[in-house]
């Protein structure tokens, strides 16, 4: 056995959680990113991301500010967790329902969304020290503190992803691609559109509070975006992008500590030189 490997293993009994944690979440996001990229609207995960964070920054002033006032209960981490959730998943839902029939266009929403949510976290944990190092903790991405309940969580959620996917997927990628058709053929586009929307506030809402918001956009957006330059057709992606999201993760968290580099951006960095290589690949034979 390689040596690399070896020393990697070796630290498997102390971190064991944080590595699950972030190889089934690297999973669990690059298959909800597929429908992400499908639509063309790569940067809703980032904007729904800060609205995570913003949620999160919420949290902490609260636990702060009533903890020790009889509501001790505000500083648990479920309440983190909860709120990360309740702002990822309104995001996500008013960038597909809030806009219409107003004057501001979907990419003006989600921008406004990312930019809204990254200037209030920071304007609400300013005065809180605690809070500040969070925050910034969640935005520079450390997958170090998961637990064993982490990898339950994402693992039932990476489940039920892959068999509402097999079950659903022609119908999914209908009302992604081309939804007048999928009208035509009787669907309810707009509470398919909510039902992602709220899938995907979901994932990245518990995925921010384990690995911050780098790993999280980049498993979300980047694999898929690989697996779109290697597959010539789209229901194959949902296959191909987890595949390469995990084996990355699993190569990158090795490669991390062998080097003493940080395991998510180490990820992200070989997912993006990835997708640079992925441009070459021959998808067609025309």
């Amino acid at each position: 056995m390689p040596v690399i490997v070896e020393e990697f293993l070796a630290t498997w009994p102390l971190f064991q959680h944080a590595y699950l944690a972030g190889w089934t979440l690297a999973g669990l996001l690059a298959a909800i990113g597929v429908l992400v990229v499908a639509r063309d609207q790569i940067f809703i995960g980032a904007a729904v991301s800060q609205a995570s964070i913003c949620g999160i920054a919420i949290a902490l002033e609260l636990g702060d500010r009533l903890g020790h006032r009889g509501l001790p209960w505000l500083r648990h981490e479920q309440v983190l967790s909860a709120l990360a959730v309740l702002s990822s998943g309104m995001a996500a839902l008013a960038t597909t329902r809030w806009g219409k029939g107003r004057r501001l266009s979907h990419e003006a929403l989600t921008g406004w969304i990312y930019l809204f949510g990254a200037s209030a976290a920071i304007l609400v944990v300013a005065h809180s020290p605690h809070g500040l190092e969070e925050v910034h903790r969640l935005l520079s991405s450390s997958i170090i503190g998961a637990s064993a309940v982490d990898v339950a969580l994402f693992a039932a959620l990476a489940l039920v992803t892959a068999g509402t996917l097999a079950l659903t997927h022609r119908r999914l990628l209908l009302v992604t691609i081309d939804p007048p058709m999928a009208a035509a053929l009787g669907l309810h586009v707009p509470r398919w559109s909510a039902a992602i929307s709220l899938w995907l506030g979901l994932a990245v809402g518990l995925g921010i509070r384990v690995t911050g918001v780098l790993f999280t956009f980049g498993c979300l957006v980047l694999p898929p975006l690989i697996a779109r330059n290697l597959c010539r057709e789209a229901r194959p992606m949902f296959l191909v992008a987890p595949g390469v999201a995990v084996i990355t993760a699993l190569g990158g968290f090795v490669a991390a500590h062998h080097w003493d580099y940080p395991p998510a951006q180490m990820t992200v960095a070989v997912l993006c030189g990835l997708l640079v290589a992925s441009t070459w690949w021959p998808r067609s034979t025309e």
